[in-house]
């Protein structure tokens, strides 16, 4: 009676794991034939050089130089849905951008939230702007890192906006940042569940 109870167990696990391989073929077969952002030609980063985009990461980080020695970085990964109206990119982007002038070694960062409200459209929003006196003081949480950036004078805020958007962060860059996220998402998505189906079929 044991051996007969093993192989109806063995004989249960078989077919649901065979389900589970049909509802991964169908999903790849579902990503494979509607390839979401295949056709969409990533636009330009401006001066800004692409310094880590790993396959295995979900994050990436964009730098550039200007002519007067200030560095710019861009760090920025894909956060939680955001749907709004006909949005073209369902997720929104988390950035940490840093400016560090020559010669000092303070750095000015800013928490933004980069989505596509509708159509075409990309938006920036800043969540707050901290100041430090240095990289190393980036981990200290006692540090004072300033109020909410919705609590600042809106006179300031727009001063803030236009500060990044002549360092290059503006419409055509988020518009490429989004669109190189979500291909890198929807790619690392696809090479999971191919995974996950090799896995079951070698154990077949």
């Amino acid at each position: 009676m044991p051996r007969v109870t093993q192989i109806l167990r063995t004989a249960r696990k078989s077919i649901q794991d065979l389900d589970l391989l049909k509802i991964l073929e169908s999903e790849l077969n579902h990503e494979l034939s509607s390839m979401r952002y295949q056709d969409d030609k990533i636009g330009s980063f401006g001066d800004f050089v692409m310094e880590w985009d790993s396959p295995k990461s979900q994050d990436i980080v964009l730098r550039k130089k200007c002519s007067s020695g200030e560095e710019v970085a861009v760090s920025a990964l894909l956060g939680r849905e955001a749907f709004q109206g006909g949005g073209r990119f369902p997720m929104e982007a988390l950035m940490k951008i840093c400016v560090k002038k020559p010669g000092l070694s303070s750095i000015l960062q800013f928490d933004c939230v980069a989505s596509n409200r509708e159509g075409s459209e990309s938006d920036i929003e800043i969540q707050s702007a901290h100041y430090f006196p240095s990289s190393s003081s980036c981990l200290d949480s006692s540090i004072y890192r300033g109020p909410l950036f919705s609590d600042l004078d809106p006179t300031l805020q727009n001063e803030l906006r236009k500060y990044l958007a002549t360092r290059g962060i503006e419409e055509n860059f988020t518009n490429s940042l989004l669109l190189h996220l979500h291909k890198k998402e929807h790619g690392q998505y696809m090479g999971w569940l191919q995974k996950l189906k090799d896995m079951l079929v070698e154990h077949e």
